[in-house]
């Protein structure tokens, strides 16, 4: 077996206290009991409810439970890698330190359980979905034939196949930045049972989904979290004091930042499914209340360990924050309980009659064709990329004002730049624009071009990365890494100078039009929210990766020369221009089943709305080139401006020495006397700068 690599002085890894592990234990328990036990005593039965026969106790109750365990064993995992990548410093060499192994060890043996309870879920989803009990579907042919056919169940599988990925990476991973990767491959494992459950059917599933997906993740990395942190401060190692005292202020602000997303997320979700009226006379509603109750006890106990153990634990006393930590993490996984019941709930039927077709399929109803006012004041608030846009905004003028007030400059430009995408990414998303996409093609062209094309290239102008490098503060020589130094180990990492090449984005950036739309996946892709919302933000980060090494300001990976960048974006316009022409040429539209499932009555014919998307896909070709010239011409008269002014306080430094040494040089010449002086000819010295024969001011890339 690997051991890590640990530097003189350092203790070998100490196993954690046997406490910490007992703690965890009897929570899962207790959130299992409380989550078959809720549903038992609810009688929710979801196939009963659809027609379908009862799958039986074992089914209705077993389902829930091993659910509870496998969203523990997920969340351990996440918060045991959380730990090694981002809460406890590493080795100076890039190596994990030993609170840092023990964590990635720690997650080996939680991803063992979380991919034998996601696997056990595969066969009990297969049973409550057809109402039959467990015992029936236990036949291997039978569950190959029938889970690609259950978004749920092939979503635990996708689960279970991420926690085999995760345990092999955790038995492996050495490095810090290998950590990171591993922290970013076990957060894919909630996102496909978050996007499959019962928030993504029904009305204003697009909000539900979205809002559920954010509930998920922070209540993994809030709960994983914690029971890191708890378990490092059982341990007996040496290096607990050191560990604690970056791990625990960390985790603090995580923690609260975690807490207020749930609390949104949450109210947001259960407003989606039970009017306020039903919160006190249905069951779904009494559920909603005792998680919501749950919540406020957990934030109390935060606040509380804000004030009273942090300090002490960062001091090196723990035993603070183990007693009020354990309480806290037996409530915690009692709500996780707690909230698998309410999953397994059916909420209130309140509607007046049946839903119309578009909000059965989008989740929300159209008023009518997208007038030029429609697009722009029918707005429906995308939770994930318009938080993403307001938070990016306000994050960015933070910074903005931190050198202000320290009396550093910051270009307005620059500023306005980035509040310019960030607005773009807010109306592509949320006005109407992002309203009509998923129902009409032109609509969701003139989207995509907005998040590929504009808002990239507004946001690599805004500099934020040597914006965030300036406001951070630095760890110092003996400080541990904080996120200034995160933040410059992945600009620099190799996985970055690759992604920047540009045989790498411009296949990236044109390529990924080709694959979407002329083969099956744009089709495939239409019916499910959340692939609409992969499409988004591949496309964003695809233009992201494009524009940054081209008119990007922030340093990157990969300099290009001022030809080749303008060269790249040259060559990528004929093939933005004859995507929108194939487009515009076809004789079939694409995914003319879902648009005609629709029946718009202001789209009779698919065609030619698709034809109306063609256009603005090669009318558009032409915003990048135009903007990257601009920008570039800009960038090169300042940094011509630069290399002038460079010259200027080097003459007044030296005298103007090149100056005198040019004009001396020309002398010589007019008087027909050799370049090298008599006395230097034996040294082979010349009289001549050769700055001043060659010249010095070439149009160089550095950032502004």
């Amino acid at each position: 077996m690997a051991q890590p690599i640990v530097e003189s002085g350092t203790a070998r890894p100490a196993r954690p206290a046997a406490g910490a592990l007992g703690l965890v234990l009897l929570g899962t328990a207790v959130a299992a009991l409380v989550a078959g036990g809720l549903t038992a005593l609810s009688g929710a039965r979801p196939a009963s409810a659809l027609g379908l026969p009862d799958p039986g106790t074992l089914t209705a109750v077993g389902l829930p439970a091993v659910r509870a365990v496998a969203e523990i064993a997920m969340a351990v995992t996440v918060g045991a890698v959380l730990l090694a990548a981002f809460l406890v410093p590493p080795q100076r060499s890039g190596y994990l330190d030993v609170a840092g192994y023990r964590g990635v060890r720690t997650a080996s043996w939680a991803a063992a359980g979380w991919a034998a309870a996601a696997a056990l879920m595969v066969p009990l989803t297969v049973a409550d979905t057809l109402g039959r009990p467990v015992g029936d579907v236990l036949d291997a042919g039978l569950l190959v034939d029938l889970v690609p056919r259950l978004q749920v169940a092939t979503a635990w599988s996708l689960s279970a196949l991420i926690a085999l990925v995760v345990m092999a990476g955790a038995r492996t991973v050495l490095s810090w930045g290998w950590s990171v990767g591993l922290l970013g491959l076990a957060l894919l494992g909630p996102v496909p049972v978050a996007v499959t459950g019962h928030s993504a059917s029904g009305g204003a599933h697009d909000v539900a989904t979205d809002s559920l997906l954010l509930h998920t993740l922070a209540a993994t990395l809030w709960v994983g979290g914690l029971v890191a942190v708890v378990v490092l401060a059982s341990s007996r190692g040496a290096d607990r004091t050191t560990a604690l005292a970056a791990a625990v202020p960390r985790f603090s602000l995580l923690a609260l930042v975690c807490w207020c997303a749930l609390a949104f997320t949450g109210v947001v979700n259960a407003l989606t499914r039970v009017p306020i009226g039903e919160v006190f006379s249905s069951g779904y509603g009494l559920l909603v209340l005792g998680k919501a109750a749950a919540l406020v006890v957990l934030g109390v106990l935060g606040a509380a360990h804000r004030r009273s153990t942090v300090g002490a634990a960062s001091a090196g006393d723990p035993r603070a924050l183990l007693r009020l930590g354990g309480v806290e993490i037996l409530l915690m996984l009692a709500t996780m309980g707690l909230a698998v019941a309410l999953g397994r709930t059916a909420p209130p039927d309140t509607a007046a009659g049946p839903p119309s077709r578009t909000e059965v399929l989008l989740g929300y109803d159209l008023t009518g064709p997208p007038t030029f006012a429609r697009l722009a004041l029918d707005w429906r608030f995308d939770l994930l990329f318009g938080s993403a846009a307001i938070v990016l905004a306000v994050l960015y003028l933070l910074g903005a004002r931190r050198l202000r007030r320290r009396g550093d400059a910051w270009r307005t430009g620059r500023t306005l730049a980035w509040l310019g995408g960030c607005l773009a990414l807010l109306l592509a998303t949320s006005s109407g624009i992002g309203r009509y996409a998923p129902a009409m093609f032109s609509v969701h062209m003139g989207e995509h071009m907005i998040l590929g094309m504009l808002v990239p290239i507004l946001l690599v102008l805004g500099a934020p990365v040597t914006l965030a490098l300036r406001a951070l503060p630095p760890a110092g020589r003996d400080g541990p890494p904080g996120p200034r130094e995160w933040l410059l180990a992945g600009v620099h990492s190799p996985l970055a100078r690759w992604m920047t090449h540009p045989l790498v984005t411009l296949p990236l950036f044109v390529g990924s039009y080709y694959a979407l739309y002329f083969s099956g996946l744009f089709p495939a892709a239409l019916p499910e929210h959340w692939a609409h919302q992969l499409m988004s933000l591949h496309f964003l980060l695809a233009g992201l990766l494009f524009f940054w090494p081209i008119v990007g300001i922030d340093p990157s990976p990969r300099r290009l020369p001022p030809a080749a960048r303008l060269g790249i974006v040259f060559i990528s316009v004929p093939f933005h221009a004859f995507f929108g022409v194939a487009l515009m040429g076809a004789n079939a539209a694409v995914g003319e089943q879902w648009y005609r499932g629709l029946a718009l009555p202001w789209v009779p014919d698919p065609l030619v709305d698709q034809k109306l998307g063609g256009g603005l896909a090669w009318a558009s070709g032409e915003l990048p080139l135009l903007l990257v010239v601009i920008a570039l011409l800009v960038q090169w008269s300042r940094q011509d401006e630069r290399s002038a002014r460079r010259a200027d306080r080097r003459a007044d430094t030296d005298g103007d020495a090149e100056l005198t040494a040019y004009n001396a040089m020309l002398r010589r010449l007019a008087d027909g006397q050799p370049l090298v002086a008599e006395s230097d000819r034996g040294s082979g010295h010349t009289n001549v700068s050769s700055k001043a024969v060659g010249g010095s001011r070439g149009p160089g890339h550095e950032p502004d």
